[in-house]
């Protein structure tokens, strides 16, 4: 909006409480706040408006089926002062229960895990548990844009349509050369948001493995949790996903990250016939002497043609860490395991 100067108000329906299945959706609504006409093609307003209009019907303009009223509860808990994101979830997880024609449940409590995950109120694994009920909604109802476009938004570059947030970068330049600061964003950007789509699967060339022979003391006071989150949660024979992991010093009773030494390193280690783009990650240190920020690295992942059943990918991680007040700091490895699910179906 302060990019593009807007003055008029732009609502956002994160839950999709409208029960948009295709965009770009034009409404066209008179003075009276009746609605005159749905349209798929916007450019078709003006000759809609110069002929005489009658009001759609309630049920042509009313949501289908039975979730959306209950998501509506969900929809005030998301976006309550302070937000009720427990409660959201648990109203949403009651009405699951009964519900014959759930797609629109799970893709709203997918958007829910997924808020929380971005709060200060997280949970391990809201993210893998957001990407698992976006994926049981497209599931139930393969041909809803929305539920899939926010599964390929975080998705690898082979399945995306285009970049989802790389007008950001340009929108912050073109504000600030007019003299204006740019407004905060609640959540940065990053990574698959950002990445361009590709037409083929390709590989980095990759440096020996920092720890081959596995002499790194491991992180056996579990200074640094890790959660894995693969996207889609299931992939097909020869086809890819987008691996996200994200590195937290644990709290309370871990580390901070030491940022006077060597940054953090992931090595990535596939089973026999998978690929990836990249084995070999790091992430830069920030300008603090310590910090318990989150780090985060992505890469992409392909299945071979004959991929069945679970596959376990072996990766690690290897940090400076300073472990008390008196600012001790050591050298630590943390293995992790990555599991993908093959989705055998045709």
């Amino acid at each position: 909006m302060q990019w593009k100067q807007l003055d008029w108000p732009v609502l956002v329906d994160p839950l999709n409480l409208l029960d948009v299945s295709v965009v770009p959706l034009a409404v066209l609504i008179d003075e009276e706040g009746v609605v005159r006409a749905l349209l798929r093609d916007p450019r078709k307003a003006e000759e809609i408006l110069s002929a005489p209009l009658k009001p759609l019907a309630r049920s042509a303009t009313a949501p289908a089926g039975e979730e959306t009223p209950r998501t509506r509860v969900a929809n005030a808990l998301l976006f309550s002062d302070p937000p009720r994101y427990d409660s959201a979830i648990e109203h949403l997880d009651r009405v699951l229960q009964t519900n014959e024609n759930p797609g629109s449940l799970y893709f709203a409590r997918g958007v829910a895990y997924r808020m929380r995950h971005d709060s200060d109120q997280r949970r391990p694994d809201d993210f893998a548990r957001a990407v698992a009920d976006w994926q049981r909604a497209l599931d139930l109802n393969p041909n809803q844009y929305i539920w899939r476009r926010r599964i390929q938004q975080y998705g690898p570059r082979l399945s995306k349509p285009y970049p989802f947030y790389d007008w950001v970068a340009r929108a912050r330049r073109e504000i600030s050369a007019r003299g204006e600061t740019p407004l905060a964003l609640a959540v940065e950007p990053r990574g698959a948001e950002l990445a361009t789509p590709a037409r083929r699967f390709t590989t980095t060339t990759q440096p020996a493995a920092p720890d081959s022979d596995g002499r790194i003391t491991r992180d056996t006071a579990r200074l640094v949790d890790a959660e894995v989150t693969v996207v889609p949660p299931r992939v097909r024979p020869g086809r890819t996903a987008r691996v996200h992991l994200e590195l937290r010093p644990r709290q309370p009773g871990g580390g901070k990250w030491s940022n006077e030494a060597d940054p953090l390193v992931v090595w990535v280690d596939p089973p026999t016939g998978w690929s990836v783009d990249r084995r070999h990650l790091t992430v830069p240190n920030v300008g603090s002497p310590v910090s318990a920020e989150p780090r985060t690295v992505e890469f992409e992942l392909q299945a071979p043609a004959d991929a069945s059943g679970t596959a376990r990918f072996r990766a690690y991680a290897l940090f400076h860490a300073c472990v008390d007040e008196q600012g001790t700091c050591v050298y630590r490895r943390k293995d992790i395991e990555i599991r993908v699910n093959v989705d055998e179906r045709p």
